[in-house]
């Protein structure tokens, strides 16, 4: 009888301050859900200004055990946005399980304390109408978070199926999982998750039907704000199948696509260091195997000041072209100005002196690997003094050493020509000798100019350069000559009053 008293107390007491803990949490939340919104609109504002909407909840109803309100996505007011009209909102119910012991992670039993787990769904109204359609009038995605007692939370979200079929064109997509995990301050994010499968089947500008589908893609990255106010992380993207068709005719097959980013501060504090991995172990074009190839880039020393400039410097342009309605209707002119844009801002990134490697860039297939490898020296040209009178004066600027070298198998050339010669309608006999006929004229067009040699069956150029020189081939000659070689101009003089320096004759 003690025993089962007892155990009516501890039961008793449990539920005494589940329900006051419940009541506490959600009286917290609600007094701290202001703040929150306020935080995400000013992450909005800076990370996105162009974005011209903001957050607002509404609608807040707290209960002992959970609580409801209502989250708008709208336009800022007076602005102008190309996706929301003014009027329309995109809105998020939102369902709150108040902690420590929120009742929908205990249905699924973690019992770790938290102060709330957060069901979100989206709401059917005239601007989410069409994704509610492919969705089969579901909400195409829900997502369930935990908002520990620091603030940190953790977010578990599903896509949903998507199938939508008209006018000829067709989007289908398996759903997908995925979990995301952002401190308390917004600074440190991790995204993984997984979907299975994707397809657009469209018609392009020729009147052609066109279909583009992927299998099993997967990521996996995490990234923080470092020092100087910018993202440092590494993140993983594989997609094991991508598949383009023409007219249900198979065009190409990418198999095995692997894509490594990382960036990560150096010891000093001040500069960041970043590599570029991808991988892909199979192309098909047209049921030709053309190989596999793989690409390893790394640049080093880039000063995180710098870097924070340029990108504040090329966020500020790309914002600036994207008010132009003239630019954004015109797809050509847009690239051109952003390509402008990114070309302005990249002198600033050479501020620490980068290092860019590339080791290597290669492509293989049954006979052999081809391999560029480079090493590529910067200086910053704002430490410079004087007027360049010389092309390689202009080029010790900004360059302080360059090692770079090409090998090419006769054997993988010839079997790479084959494949494609084939693509063009030829058979195999006859593919077989205009590629080794190709292959022949370009080893031989290479030697007569200068620029590759040919040793034990492998067409190879290699080229250095530092302080005005230039080694091709094991070739010195200073930057004048090697620029001369291909009747290019030396120097396009800044200063009028300063003659050109002539180029030098072709040798």
């Amino acid at each position: 009888m003690k025993k089962t008293l007892v155990a009516a107390g501890v039961i008793v007491a449990l539920g005494v301050v589940w329900t006051a803990g419940a009541w506490y949490t959600g009286k917290q939340l609600e007094g701290r859900l202001a703040e929150r919104v306020s935080e995400a609109n000013a992450q909005i504002k800076h990370n996105a200004p162009e974005a011209n909407i903001e957050l607002s909840a509404q609608d807040y109803h707290r209960g002992l055990f959970s609580s409801q309100f209502t989250l708008l996505i709208k336009p800022v007011a007076g602005s102008e946005n190309t996706w929301l009209k003014p009027g329309q909102s995109i809105v998020l119910q939102e369902v709150v399980d108040h902690g420590p012991f929120p009742l929908t992670q205990v249905k699924s039993f973690n019992l770790t304390p938290s102060m709330a787990s957060v069901h979100t769904q989206l709401v059917n109204n005239d601007v989410t109408k069409p994704l509610f359609d492919i969705a089969k009038g579901e909400s195409p995605f829900i997502a369930d978070t935990r908002i520990s007692y620091n603030g940190d939370t953790r977010s578990d979200i599903s896509l949903r199926p998507l199938n939508s079929e008209k006018d000829g064109e067709k989007v289908s997509f398996s759903g997908g999982e995925f979990r995301l995990n952002v401190d308390k301050d917004g600074n440190a994010i991790g995204l993984s998750g997984s979907a299975e499968s994707g397809l657009v089947d469209a018609v392009n500008e020729y009147g052609q039907k066109v279909q583009l589908s992927f299998n099993n893609l997967k990521t996996d990255g995490i990234s923080e704000v470092a020092s100087f106010e910018e993202r440092v992380g590494s993140q993983k993207l594989s997609v094991d199948k991508l598949t383009i068709a023409i007219e249900n005719k198979e065009m190409a097959v990418l198999d095995g696509m692997h894509f490594t980013a990382k960036s990560e501060v150096a010891a000093d504090k001040k500069t960041i260091n970043s590599q570029l991995d991808y991988d892909l172990n199979s192309l098909k074009v047209q049921g030709q195997d053309l190989g596999s190839g793989k690409l390893t880039l790394k640049v080093g020393q880039i000063d995180g000041q710098a870097w924070h400039q340029f990108s504040q410097q090329y966020n500020a342009q790309t914002r600036a072209l994207m008010a132009q309605p003239e630019v954004m209707q015109n797809p050509e002119l847009y690239q051109q100005k952003a390509t402008e844009a990114f070309l302005n801002a990249v002198p600033v990134l050479l501020k620490g002196e980068p290092v860019i490697t590339v080791a290597p860039l290669s492509w293989k297939n049954a006979k052999g690997e081809t391999t560029f490898n480079l090493s590529l020296f910067l200086k910053d040209p704002s430490t410079a003094t004087g007027t360049p009178q010389t092309l390689a004066e202009q080029v010790d600027r900004n360059v302080k050493s360059l090692d770079s070298k090409l090998t090419i198998p006769v054997d993988m050339a010839t079997e790479f020509m084959t494949q494609v010669a084939k693509l063009q309608g030829y058979q195999q006999e006859d593919a077989t000798k205009l590629a080794n006929q190709q292959v022949k004229g370009l080893a031989a067009m290479g030697q007569m100019f200068r620029i590759t040699t040919l040793e034990n069956n492998n067409i190879l150029t290699s080229l250095q350069y530092a302080n005005g020189q230039v080694t091709l081939n094991g070739e010195k000659m200073p930057l004048e000559q090697f620029v001369g070689m291909f009747g290019l101009p030396s120097l396009q003089q800044p200063d009028s009053n300063t003659p050109p320096v002539p180029a030098v004759p072709q040798q």
